[in-house]
């Protein structure tokens, strides 16, 4: 298989996900693909006033901690 050849997306699916996945993280709650984190940057001109766009990032691994009382 020549890695050169696979989309991003695709690389992501057979190499990145199941390498996450072996690392011990719980790939459905620890785990989000795909996303946008930020909603972007604001730019004021004046009066009008705009948004820049979205930063995107392939995977984002989170981690909660909580002590049960």
């Amino acid at each position: 298989m020549n890695k050169n050849d696979l989309s991003e997306r695709n690389i992501c699916a057979k190499f990145i996900a199941p390498a996450v996945g072996r690392s011990g993280r719980d790939t459905l709650s620890q785990v989000r693909e795909e996303i946008s984190f930020t909603k972007g940057r604001i730019i004021v001109h004046g009066k009008p006033v705009t948004r820049d766009k979205a930063k995107r990032a392939d995977h984002i691994l989170t981690y909660r901690f909580f002590t049960l009382y």
